[in-house]
């Protein structure tokens, strides 16, 4: 066990909750399609729709939730929506069992369980700096992601026995379990926050904080280039992913268990990423690992696409999953750490969501055009197309500074100025991923 697990609990807490609720939102990833497809029958573009309705939350929420979340207390929050996800995710069995189940029950879950994913993310990403200190944050984020792609990796291959078991609707039961562990995790800890300052005019003074956090974010040039890269590597990456199922169904004809079996092996890569990140930011500098890992090893999942119904294909396909796997991860782990270290602290929560309203933003999107590329030109054309995107978004980091740089810096060049103080009525009432 690594040694900030041992000598941190609450770190271990935050560590258990992030751990399970990836572990369920992987078993989901893979019964949801396979609900919707052998239970309502449904289309490939509904499929790619379950997914970009998961994400949409992002860019209809995604921007205040990031000016309520530096207000509000985060624990509070974060229980809120694991409450909510795990009540939506079970209702999915339940109206299964009672023959009631519908595609709209589908659609609705992803949105509410996409909404609690946007302020429970939001909450844990602000509140990790403050349990963890500046020299432990490498190690924590390290951590953190390796244990979320074991987590990832167990819900995969965990999720195809399920579905192969108890059906693809009965599998959620996994999913509200790991919402329910995380629930009681995020519950034991005992960090608390002081109360916030609320400003006087509520809606002017909401408009302001994200406004400071957009103008941070787009202003610098380091974060708005991993901005911008991330968001065409989601559409990417969106693309590729929302009919990956579909795909390893009807194309490759792989059955449910197999198909878990085979993304959880794939997130071998992700377990790999993570360790790797670290190492590789000392070995050849965090600036120069992210450039390889966003304009090299991508070029990998070129083999996805030459997937078939035999050992060969199989294995091709895995090569070209675990680079993409691989890439994500490591290069997540190291830009993770950079910006907790680089953003003002009091900025961080809306910089977050300004980021990941535009990288997020974009994955909906991403869905939505991996859906209509199959439906128009078939699903290997469509994986085809996808994945040879993913390498060129790499090259967006190429017009940042770091491109002169062997590291990652710590500081903003010119420290953001403090926003100025405004008047207050009391503390904020007490109010997720």
């Amino acid at each position: 066990m690594p040694a900030l697990l041992r000598r941190h609990p609450d770190f271990r807490r935050l560590w258990i909750a992030s751990t399970t609720g990836r572990t369920g939102a992987s078993v989901s990833s893979v019964a949801l399609p396979l609900t919707a497809l052998t239970l309502l029958e449904a289309s490939t573009f509904q499929v790619s729709l379950l997914t970009a309705a998961a994400w949409l939350p992002w860019l209809v929420v995604g921007l205040v939730a990031g000016a309520w979340v530096d207000r509000l207390p985060r624990r509070p929050l974060m229980l809120v929506c694991d409450a909510l996800s795990l009540a939506a995710i079970a209702a999915i069995p339940v109206a299964a069992g009672l023959d009631v189940l519908t595609y709209t029950q589908l659609l609705v879950t992803a949105l509410v369980t996409g909404t609690a994913t946007v302020f429970f993310q939001t909450s844990y990403e602000v509140l990790l700096p403050r349990l963890v200190d500046g020299a432990d944050r490498a190690e924590a984020n390290s951590t953190l992601h390796a244990s979320e792609q074991a987590g990832q990796l167990a819900g995969y291959s965990g999720g195809g026995a399920l579905v192969t078991l108890l059906g693809a609707a009965g599998a959620m039961y996994a999913q509200a379990a790991a919402f329910a562990v995380s629930f009681l995790a995020v519950l034991g800890l005992s960090h608390r926050e002081e109360p916030a300052a609320r400003p006087v005019s509520g809606a002017t003074s909401l408009f302001q904080e994200i406004r400071e956090g957009l103008s941070f974010t787009f202003r610098d040039g380091y974060i708005r280039a991993f901005v911008l890269c991330g968001a065409a590597a989601n559409l990417s990456l969106m693309a590729y992913q929302s009919i990956l199922v579909a795909f390893l169904v009807r194309e490759v004809h792989l059955a449910g268990g197999t198909i878990g079996i085979v993304m959880g092996t794939c997130g071998l890569g992700g377990i790999a990423g993570a360790f790797a990140a670290r190492r590789l930011g000392v070995r050849f500098g965090t600036a120069r690992s992210v450039h390889v890992l966003t304009l090299g090893t991508p070029c990998l999942a070129l083999l996805a696409p030459l997937a078939s119904y035999s050992p060969l294909g199989i294995g091709l396909f895995a090569v070209g999953h675990i680079a993409v796997v691989f890439s994500v991860v490591a290069e997540n782990t190291l830009t993770a750490t950079f910006q907790q270290d680089y953003t003002p602290a009091a900025l961080y929560g809306r910089s977050r969501t300004a980021s990941s309203f535009v990288n997020y933003g974009t994955i909906p999107l991403g869905a939505l055009l991996g859906g209509v590329l199959a439906e128009t030109l078939g699903l290997r054309p469509a994986i085809w197309l996808s994945v040879a995107l993913l390498p060129l978004c790499g090259l967006i980091l190429l017009t940042s500074p770091m491109r002169h740089h062997r590291d990652l810096p710590t500081t903003p060049a010119t420290p953001e100025p403090a926003p100025a103080p405004a008047p207050v009525v009391g503390p904020v009432e007490s109010a997720r991923r």
